[in-house]
C-alpha cells in the first residue's frame, strides 16, 4: 500500500518544529506526490499554538514560494486548520480542515487537548465532574463544524479522548458518551466532508489508536463516510507515523482513502 500524501501538517508558523521547506524536502524524500500545510487559525484568545494574525501574509507567501520552487517535484497545497471559534477568512486557502480544540463555557474557553489536568479541572469546574455532560457540549460543536467552517476535511473527530487511553478519565462505552458522538457523526455524514484518520496522538505517545477510535471509525465506514489518512505531523519525522499499522488494524485499503480532497 502506498501513502503518497499528508494533508495535515504544522510548521514553525504555529506549533510545529520545522520550516515549511523542511517538510517539503522530507516529503519529496519519502516519494510523496503531494504535501498539504494546515496552519492553526488564529482565535479570539492568545496562545502559543496558533498562527499570529501578523504572520498570515508571510505564511501565505512562503507556501506560494514553495509551490513554485518545487513545481514538477511535488504538489504543494496551502491549507488551514480552521477552528470552530475562529473568525479567520479561509478564502485564501486551498482547503480547510475543520476542527474543535476547545469549548466555550460561561464566557471562558478551555482546551480539550492541552493536558489531562486542564480537561479534568474544566470537567470539575463546569460539569461537576460529569464527562458525559462535557462530551455533549464538545460533540455538539463537532456536529456543527462542517457548517460553521465550510471544511473539506473533519479534523480529529474525537479529540476530547486524547488523554483517555484505557478510559483513564471516563468510560467511552457509557451510553451517554456514545449517544453524544453518534449524534455528531450522523449530522456530519450528511455534510459531504471527508473524515480524517489521524495518527497525531499516537506519534506523541498519548494513544495507541488514531482519531477516531476503532468503534467510531467502524460506525462512520458502515454509514458511507469517506476518509483521508493523516499524521497531524508537527515534525518532519512523523509525516507518515503509524500509517502502515493503522491501515492494517482498521482494514483500510488505498481505494477507501481520499488521498486529496482538493
Amino acid at each position: 500500500m502506498l501513502f503518497r500524501a499528508n494533508f495535515h501538517t504544522h510548521t514553525r508558523f504555529d506549533d510545529g518544529a520545522d520550516t515549511p521547506e523542511d517538510i517539503v524536502r522530507a516529503a519529496i524524500d519519502k516519494g510523496f506526490e503531494a504535501i498539504g500545510f494546515t496552519v492553526h487559525s488564529y482565535m479570539p484568545f492568545e496562545s502559543d499554538w496558533l498562527l499570529e494574525r501578523a504572520d498570515e501574509e508571510r505564511y501565505l507567501a512562503e507556501i506560494e514560494r514553495l509551490k513554485k520552487e518545487y513545481s514538477g517535484k511535488i504538489h504543494v497545497y496551502n491549507g488551514i486548520e480552521l477552528d470552530y471559534f475562529s473568525d479567520q477568512d479561509p478564502s485564501p486557502y486551498d482547503y480547510v480542515i475543520g476542527s474543535v480544540h476547545c469549548i466555550k463555557k460561561d464566557g471562558a474557553y478551555f482546551d480539550v487537548d492541552d493536558t489531562p489536568k486542564v480537561i479534568s479541572d474544566a470537567c470539575e469546574r463546569y460539569y461537576a465532574g460529569d464527562f458525559n455532560a462535557l462530551a455533549e457540549d464538545y460533540y455538539s460543536l463537532v456536529a456543527d463544524v462542517a457548517e460553521k467552517t465550510g471544511c473539506d476535511i473533519i479534523g480529529h473527530f474525537d479529540l476530547m479522548t486524547k488523554f483517555n487511553e484505557g478510559d483513564r478519565l471516563f468510560d467511552t462505552a457509557d451510553t451517554g458518551y456514545r449517544k453524544a458522538w453518534k449524534n455528531a457523526a450522523d449530522k456530519l455524514l450528511g455534510s459531504g466532508a471527508v473524515f480524517e484518520v489521524n495518527t497525531g496522538a499516537m506519534a506523541r505517545g498519548y494513544r495507541t489508536e488514531p482519531y477516531p477510535s476503532h468503534e467510531i471509525f467502524t460506525y462512520l465506514k458502515t454509514n458511507g463516510a469517506s476518509f483521508i489518512l493523516t499524521s497531524d505531523c508537527h515534525s518532519k519525522d512523523s509525516l507518515t507515523y503509524g500509517f502502515e499499522d493503522v491501515a492494517g488494524s482498521y482494514g483500510i485499503s488505498e481505494t477507501m482513502l481520499v488521498l486529496s480532497s482538493i
